[in-house]
């Protein structure tokens, strides 16, 4: 689990084996996005007694993703044991004896019969390696297994904090320009206001002035961005904040993608500008961008 001076990621695979002299294995750990911890075991039969231990290894050391463990047994070279095909060289010697006498047939030997191919097979002593097999061995090579997942997801975790501040780092430029751009906005609605509302006075039909400033004033709340930047700003000051903690801060970044994309639709719908919708429309890809790197995060 990333520690407090970085994230990490929820991506990534690792391997480790081991050997006790007699068997060895092989332990593989893969990690992919996930929104909670999610554990597969993929265990030899006979070995099931392992999956408690294992769940416990990883859930100590991650706390997102979707992580399938894989268990490998190998017999050693050394380990192999010799065996007699007794049934096989018993119909060898029964055909040898068919042939007994024949002068164009030289009698067959036991070592002859012995170096045939089939007659001395490698066979595997399931029960030795089984008994040979300790499981505190194998534990402790998966630890080291998950040990380099950790690291893995650890890397990639800073180059994901580096893309997901950059990303705030245009969040927040876009930002100060819409705040830029209010201003100016709600003078140029106001000067269409007067506008249309002086083409209908020529026309005959006058508008009081009080009612032209409450209309005035009731246009300027409905296209007020103010809360919409202030929130804004908050989210930038927020994940950024997560981001220098460090940890599994996964899903608080999630949130604030959520929220990022809601005070975005809520701008552009109240733009009524091309400016002001262009930067909207920025800052909504942005926010994608933001969303989808952020959906790495342990």
């Amino acid at each position: 689990m990333g520690g407090a001076s970085g994230i990490s990621s929820m991506t990534g695979f690792a391997r480790a084996s081991g050997s006790d002299g007699a068997a060895g294995w092989s332990w593989e750990v893969k990690s992919v996005n996930g929104r909670a911890l999610d554990v597969r075991c993929r265990l030899p039969q006979g070995l099931e007694r392992l999956d408690p231990a294992v769940r416990g290894a990883v859930s100590a050391r991650l706390r997102r993703g979707n992580v399938t463990v894989g268990l490998r047994l190998s017999q050693a070279p050394d380990a192999a044991a010799m065996r007699v095909n007794r049934a096989w060289l018993d119909d060898l010697i029964a055909l040898a004896a068919e042939y007994r006498g024949r002068d164009d047939i030289a009698p067959p030997h036991l070592d002859g019969l012995l170096a045939l191919r089939g007659v001395i097979e490698t066979a595997e002593s399931a029960d030795d390696a089984e008994a040979a097999r300790d499981d505190g061995a194998m534990l402790a090579t998966l630890d080291v297994a998950l040990e380099e997942l950790v690291r893995e997801r650890q890397a990639e975790g800073t180059a994901l904090a580096a893309a997901l501040t950059d990303r705030i780092e245009e969040i927040t430029v876009l930002t100060r320009q819409a705040e830029a751009l209010a201003p100016t906005r709600q003078e140029a609605l106001g000067t269409r206001l007067r506008e249309q509302v002086a083409a209908l006075t020529c026309a005959g039909a006058p508008v009081p002035e009080d009612r032209l400033a409450s209309e005035l004033a009731l246009l300027a709340v409905k296209i007020d961005v103010t809360e919409e930047i202030d929130r804004l700003k908050s989210h930038c000051a927020a994940a950024t904040r997560h981001l220098r903690e460090g940890g599994a801060v996964g899903r608080k970044l999630d949130f604030l993608a959520q929220e990022f994309n809601r005070e975005a639709n809520t701008l552009c719908s109240k733009a009524s500008h091309a400016a002001l919708t262009e930067v909207g429309l920025a800052l909504k890809a942005a926010i994608d961008q933001f969303r989808e790197q952020a959906q790495n995060v342990e």
